[in-house]
């Protein structure tokens, strides 16, 4: 069994995938757990896709790739938010007249192109085990900076994601910290980009924070468990990505899906249990 665990971490690139799938997990889980509170799970899609545009003007340019990727997500997030505000439009709307706006920027700038990289492609569906050095301290330095943030800020945000009128008649600038959050969306995105891939990133955002929010009801206890099964789920996909010899970033996506049917089957017949006992007990 040991060796089973072990054997694949001969290898630097699995290494340094795992590291990487450590790294995401963690913001997975602290941001993951503010998405599904504020119920922004179209966001994290839609920031995932607009980063195409960021990466299509930096690969034709010759510009990080990675820089043009969290250009493109943070320059959307702000733009969600002023669409929202200024258009008076619900939050879905915005993000969908956003997102779809970079994304076909995107498909444009691509469409000039007389084909499509390896590396470009990298991009929308994942390459973790292609990460290098420089990918790997890329996204240890974004999480770090929006851990600090969400350390700094922690009240605020939480006030905000419970009642933004509240969290105003306190003092708390509760427009700002609504743009933060999307902001931390899109660094969170950008962060797990390059591992999963904009195809699959929001599963990842989404998932193991819904999955323990079955069982937790605490927002911070949902945040810790959310990332302990993001990377548990990490793991188990890239163990399985190099024994089957299948995709990585779908193998994990998969064994996270399963993982929360799992959980939600155990629940779901705890909560049965439950109410069939207090009916009883009633009559």
């Amino acid at each position: 069994m040991i060796d089973w665990l072990l054997e694949p971490y001969q290898y630097e690139f699995m290494r340094r995938a795992l590291l990487v799938l450590l790294v995401t997990s963690v913001v997975m889980g602290v941001v993951g757990g503010f998405v599904v509170h504020k119920g922004l799970a179209f966001s994290g899609d839609a920031l995932a896709h607009a980063t195409l545009a960021g990466v299509a003007v930096a690969f034709v340019a010759g510009a990080s790739v990675g820089l043009g990727a969290l250009v493109a997500a943070v320059l959307t997030a702000l733009g969600i938010g002023w669409t929202r505000d200024r258009a008076r439009v619900s939050a879905d709307t915005a993000i969908g007249i956003v997102f779809v706006a970079m994304f076909s920027l995107g498909i444009v700038i691509l469409s000039r192109r007389a084909s499509y990289t390896p590396d470009l492609m990298s991009f929308v569906f994942g390459n973790i085990l292609g990460v290098s050095a420089g990918d790997v301290v890329g996204s240890a330095v974004l999480a770090v900076a929006l851990l600090l943030f969400v350390g700094a800020f922690y009240r605020e945000l939480l006030l905000v994601a419970y009642d933004p009128a509240m969290a105003a008649t306190t003092g708390v600038p509760a427009k700002l910290f609504q743009y933060a959050t999307l902001v931390m969306v899109a660094v969170a995105v950008v962060v797990a980009l390059k591992a999963i891939g904009i195809v699959l990133v929001n599963a990842m955002l989404l998932i193991p924070v819904s999955t323990a929010a079955l069982f937790l009801r605490r927002l911070p206890s949902i945040m810790v468990a959310g990332a302990l099964i993001a990377f548990g789920c990490a793991a188990t996909g890239l163990h399985l990505s190099y024994y089957a010899g299948v995709a990585t970033s779908p193998a994990i996506v998969l064994v996270a899906c399963a993982v929360f049917l799992a959980v939600l089957a155990v629940t779901s017949r705890r909560g049965v249990r439950l109410v069939a006992a207090a009916e009883a007990e009633a009559s």
